[in-house]
Formats: C-alpha cells, sequence, structure tokens
C-alpha cells in the first residue's frame, strides 16, 4: 500500500507547507536522507495554542500538546513530500521533538509519542524510529512544542 493510500484510509489530509519564518528552507534532500526544519503545529497558518507545557492553570495540557505534536509531525510530512512526493519516502529515520515546558515538567518523552505515534500509525513498521525528546525554556512564536523530521526516500 502507498504512503498516499494509507493516509487516505486513515482519513489524513496533509496540510500545505508551512512557509519559513526565517532564513531556511523546510526540507533539503542530502541522499537518500529528507531531513525537515524544525516544523511547528501550526494549521493554516495559526497555532491552536501558545505557551509552556505542564499541568496546571495557564499552561498547555501534555494532552493536548500530544496532539499539537502529531500536527507537527503531520506537517513535517508535508515538507519532506513537497520535496520528494509523498510516495516516495520508504521509512522514518528520525523524531526530534522540543517540548516549551513549563520547570517541573518532566512528561516529554509522552508528549513527542503524539509524532511518533502517527507515524507509526502512516508507515507501519518502517515509521518506527529513533526519537529525542527535549525540554527547552521557549520556542519560535511562542509554540509549545517542535518536530523535526529525518526520513529516508527512494533512490
Amino acid at each position: 500500500m502507498s504512503v498516499s493510500d494509507r493516509l487516505a484510509e486513515l482519513g489524513i489530509e496533509l496540510l500545505e507547507v508551512v512557509p519559513p519564518v526565517a532564513s531556511y528552507v523546510p526540507a533539503v534532500r542530502a541522499g537518500n536522507l529528507v531531513l525537515t526544519s524544525g516544523q511547528l503545529p501550526m494549521v493554516d497558518g495559526v497555532m491552536a495554542f501558545t505557551g509552556k507545557v505542564g499541568t496546571g492553570a495557564g499552561l498547555v495540557s501534555p494532552h493536548d500538546a500530544a496532539a499539537l505534536a502529531r500536527t507537527a509531525a503531520l506537517n513535517g510530512l508535508a515538507a519532506a513530500a513537497a520535496l520528494v512526493g509523498l510516495d516516495n519516502i520508504r521509512r522514518v529515520v528520525k523524531v526530534v521533538g522540543f517540548v516549551a515546558s513549563d520547570p517541573a515538567f518532566t512528561g516529554q518523552p509522552g508528549v513527542i509519542n503524539g509524532a511518533s505515534n502517527v507515524l507509526q500509525e502512516i508507515f507501519g513498521e518502517a515509521g518506527v524510529h529513533a526519537r529525542s525528546a527535549v525540554g527547552v525554556a521557549v520556542l519560535p512564536l511562542d509554540a509549545p512544542v517542535e518536530v523535526e523530521l529525518t526520513v529516508e526516500v527512494a533512490s
């Protein structure tokens, strides 16, 4: 089954590639790898949530942050697909996730599972990847999460 067919089966529609907010490109190819720039959880140019992730008043909940990580991963997939074509992506090699965290929050891996899980739903065994989940003080545009992908593509 092609990646396009699997997305259709899952009811997932990739959005337009989020335009860069600074001096970079959304994705680059190096040999059989495509590396994406950090992707924010933007939909139609808007972030549903901003701020730090944690539990308590005024914070983005870990549950909501995981959904945002899913969106950011799909934005990364869209960036890679725009460069090489969706059905040329063979596997997910690595995911790097950043979580703008309240100082008391230590659940970054659970948040980035939102990205990992959707990639595994799409690619199956080829979606199982190496990963880092890092807590940071702040992200661009006050985003709660940012996700980078490295994918292997057909030669």
